[in-house]
């Protein structure tokens, strides 16, 4: 009785001091895990990643991923920097590769790290496709999702105890890699079906700061989906993804908005 009333005063507490609100859709999310940290371990993360893959260049494909890749992320900056959260994103280090691996996927570390599977350019079809997936995945990052499924684990293992103090490297360390576990799954944090459907919001929207065509979601997302029927399970890029009703009917939701963005960039993509 009296730990889990210390537990409650301090998640309370936790409340107040590290809730953050999401500049872009308003969703308040606990964040308490330190973003230096976690974006200096996602270097090292993603520096592995590239050293165990080839890395693809001078092809068109990789042309298209770091120019919709640099698209995303000066939208998303100069968003941001309109609101006043500028400084959220001036650590940032982007970096947008695209990887040889037959995988259906595309993920973004914290801090800006981007990579790109071959396996998904098939599907993504156009620089519009590709611009959905970009935006859905640097959505993850500069959304803080990281920080968020870690903070969740965190306060699973220490409860309300974490509030003012300190975790040791190595147990830090050890909640950092089960939320990006190391090797094949490099950087497949497994988001939550809300988590999910904020960056499917957060990308729309961002997409279309880029100047890319919002619309283009819709049947992208509809190609995903077809490319479960040929394979005995979805691929790692929809392993936790809400189902297909679900995102359609948020995307068409969001869609006036998201075009309103597109109008405003004078976007012709």
């Amino acid at each position: 009785m009296k730990i889990s009333k210390v537990f409650g005063v301090g998640a309370v507490a936790l409340s107040f001091v590290a809730c953050t609100t999401n500049p872009v859709t308003g969703r308040r999310s606990v964040q308490i895990a330190n973003n230096q940290e976690i974006e200096a371990m996602a270097l090292q993360q993603y520096k592995q990643a590239l050293s165990s893959a080839k890395v693809i260049s001078g092809t068109t494909a990789a042309a298209q991923v770091k120019n919709v890749g640099l698209r995303i992320k000066n939208a998303a900056e100069n968003y941001y920097a309109s609101v006043g959260r500028g400084n959220d994103l001036a650590n940032y280090q982007w970096e947008f590769n695209l990887l040889d691996d037959k995988q259906v996927n595309a993920w973004c570390m914290p801090g800006g790290k981007v990579a790109v599977y071959t396996g998904i350019i098939p599907i993504t079809q156009t620089e519009k496709g590709l611009a959905v997936v970009m935006g859905h995945e640097v959505s993850h990052a500069i959304a803080g999702h990281g920080n968020e499924r870690i903070s969740q684990a965190m306060l699973a293992q220490y409860g309300g105890a974490i509030l003012g103090s300190v975790i040791p490297q190595g147990q830090w360390a050890n909640i950092f890699a089960r939320a990006y576990p190391i090797g094949a799954q490099v950087a497949l944090l497994k988001y939550g079906r809300s988590q999910e459907l904020e960056a499917d919001e957060m990308g729309l929207y961002i997409m279309a700061m880029a100047g890319y065509n919002p619309t283009e979601a819709l049947p992208f997302w509809q190609r995903m989906e077809s490319s479960t029927t040929s394979t005995a399970r979805p691929p790692e890029f929809l392993s936790t993804h809400p189902g297909p009703e679900n995102r359609i009917a948020l995307l068409q939701q969001k869609m006036p908005k998201a075009l309103d963005y597109y109008k405003a960039s004078g976007g012709k993509l």
